[in-house]
């Protein structure tokens, strides 16, 4: 099965991988704004999300054979590589296991070690919302409010939310498979993956998920990277500033 992508512009290939619970459209404005630089960008929804197909099996390993299938179909290769979070260590799993395939890599606010379990009880507010009885966002907004008090992250959220018919709500995710393969998503970057080519690992400045003790591990497996740091942004980063994240990949990218 094919991944879903909204695909825009025309030039050098570019590959946006979303973040957990997230979607292509989380990267809409962006893509629109890196197509106008020459680029054709291609917003990926990986499995179980988004538009893409369901599975109870998620991993890395099937993360990146699904790329590298679409990667086939599209023809795609010496492209620009983007990922966010998960869609970051996705992207990191990419680059190390098929590395002819990416010229520039772009690792967004994560890095190649292991991350604890901690979306909880993001996982607890979808899972809370009974469609028998939610029949408007409105509704599934309150309800999720019981667990998740920052409006951007509910929001952020809530773009799953869509008409499965008239009247009726559902969520896009596959929540239940992503519940029950969590832990995956934590895994750290096999310690043996290497990838020579340009790398820039992008964080937020209020974010603790890269730190400055990981560069030591970062330079190993990526010796070409270099670490840049947002302002007033957290991990959202693209989405907490926009301008100033576009600006460090179009640096980076030499634009």
């Amino acid at each position: 099965m094919l991944l879903h992508s909204q695909i825009l512009g025309e030039g050098k290939p570019f590959i946006v991988l979303h973040g957990f619970l997230g979607m292509s459209d989380n990267w809409k404005t962006l893509g629109k704004q890196f197509a106008a630089e020459g680029y054709q960008v291609h917003l990926v929804d990986q499995r179980n999300h988004g538009h893409s197909f369901r599975s109870d099996d998620f991993s890395y390993d099937l993360i990146v054979e699904d790329l590298n299938a679409y990667c086939e179909h599209h023809q795609l290769e010496d492209f620009v590589l983007l990922g966010h979070s998960m869609g970051g260590k996705a992207a990191m799993n990419f680059a190390t296991t098929y590395p002819e395939l990416v010229d520039k890599l772009i690792i967004a606010d994560i890095g190649p070690k292991f991350y604890p379990q901690h979306h909880q009880h993001i996982l607890k507010a979808l899972s809370s919302l009974d469609f028998s009885e939610i029949t408007s966002r409105k509704q599934a907004d309150e309800e999720v409010q019981k667990f998740i008090s920052h409006l951007p992250t509910r929001l952020f959220l809530l773009k799953n939310l869509y008409w499965v018919e008239r009247g009726q709500l559902g969520l896009r995710i596959n929540l239940n498979a992503l519940i029950e393969n969590v832990e995956e998503v934590g895994k750290a970057l096999d310690s043996e993956a290497y990838f020579g080519g340009d790398v820039e690992f992008i964080r937020g400045a209020d974010s603790n998920y890269i730190e400055d003790i990981d560069e030591l591990m970062i330079n190993k497996q990526f010796p070409n990277a270099e670490i840049r740091t947002v302002p007033d942004a957290g991990h959202w980063l693209h989405a907490e500033n926009p301008k100033v994240f576009y600006q460090v990949v179009m640096e980076f990218l030499g634009n």
